[in-house]
């Protein structure tokens, strides 16, 4: 497609912002069937940094939209881990990608790991994953630090960790191989976990790093200690954007991380899109002050509201679990199980 030899930003703009303004139905499906192959091409091939970034978006976003079922999640989340853990042949030497492409490849890929519910495991690929993101924190930049500690967050909240943690101490029999090899793997994922907690709890107190101005250091402070919170605690970040006269609340991880992409995608137009954009008013489950007016049923009380922001309640939960399978709902599919896990070497 022409549009992928052209500047970022168009890259960016065309087939993503083309994908949330046809929302659900077969104009988004399209985009992203003629679109994955042509952004994997060019991910290989495109040596800048800014275009990656880009190109990564534009993946994250019409999958978002557009994909169907949990293999093209999958795949797409693929392509985008081996921007930064390639598969190279013999004869290639792998080049070392900057802080700005692992940024936006850990976003990306986090926000498609927003969408997913009932994760069927393979620890060898969690570990690995779990792993080079926990190494990410002990990184300079602090752009690669903020995106991998809300991904280490996003993944203790959706209970990849404990549920991969569970599954392997429930099926222990040392007196077989197999029983050894779970052994370990659970060790090695309890240890992980502390390691973890532990390096987040230091940049806590004083994340930073070289070069970076005090209002920086002091908002990384701030999503770490949130992140602390949550990892011992069980407490998720709250959060409020106004949109014309109303308020757009999160109460998770998963719903943080999918607002601040959005926001950093549309830009100056995200307003605009959640005023008139049913999909992503179905995604945050957010309804415009005109349809207030227009209908009472959409009015929440002020106790329903605390309901819904609290951690532990019911009505939270399954709030939680609806707006994860609006899409599949949204096209008359029953949610399927999600996977996180990849190819034979990635992911």
């Amino acid at each position: 497609m022409d549009f992928l030899q052209q500047q970022g930003i168009q890259v960016k703009v065309i087939p993503g912002l083309l994908a949330l303004t046809a929302g659900y139905g077969d104009k988004a499906r399209e985009i992203f069937e003629e679109s994955v192959t042509p952004i994997s091409q060019a991910l290989k091939s495109s040596p800048e940094p800014a275009k990656i970034s880009s190109l990564l978006e534009c993946l994250a976003i019409i999958t978002f939209v557009g994909g169907n079922d949990t293999e093209e999640t999958e795949k797409s989340m693929q392509i985008m881990w081996q921007v930064v853990h390639p598969k190279l042949s013999s004869n290639v030497v792998a080049t070392k990608p900057s802080a700005t492409v692992i940024t936006a490849v850990v976003s990306a890929w986090s926000f498609l790991l927003t969408t997913m519910t009932g994760l069927k495991l393979n620890p060898k690929h969690w570990q690995e994953s779990i792993s080079y993101l926990s190494s990410l924190l002990d990184k300079d930049d602090q752009s690669v630090r903020i995106a991998a500690g809300e991904a280490l967050a996003l993944i203790f909240e959706i209970g990849s960790v404990e549920k991969f943690s569970g599954e392997v101490k429930g099926s222990i029999d040392v007196s077989t191989p197999e029983g050894c090899k779970n052994r370990e793997g659970f060790s090695h994922v309890q240890g992980l976990k502390g390691k973890i907690i532990n390096k987040v709890r230091d940049l806590s107190a004083e994340a930073g790093g070289k070069g970076s101005a005090k209002k920086d250091l002091n908002s990384q402070r701030n999503l770490f200690r949130d992140i602390l919170d949550f990892f011992e605690d069980g407490y998720s970040p709250e959060n409020t954007v106004k949109i014309g006269g109303e308020s757009l609340n999160t109460s998770s991880w998963y719903q943080m991380i999918q607002l601040n992409f959005l926001k950093r995608f549309l830009g100056g137009g995200f307003i605009k899109h959640m005023q008139e954009n049913e999909f992503l008013q179905d995604v945050f489950g957010f309804t415009p002050k005109k349809k207030h007016l227009l209908d009472d049923e959409y009015r929440i009380s002020s106790t329903d509201k605390r309901m819904y922001k609290s951690p532990n309640s019911v009505v939270s939960k399954a709030r939680t679990q609806l707006l994860n399978k609006q899409r599949m709902l949204s096209e008359g599919r029953n949610a399927g199980h999600y996977a996180a896990n990849a190819g034979d070497e990635d992911f």
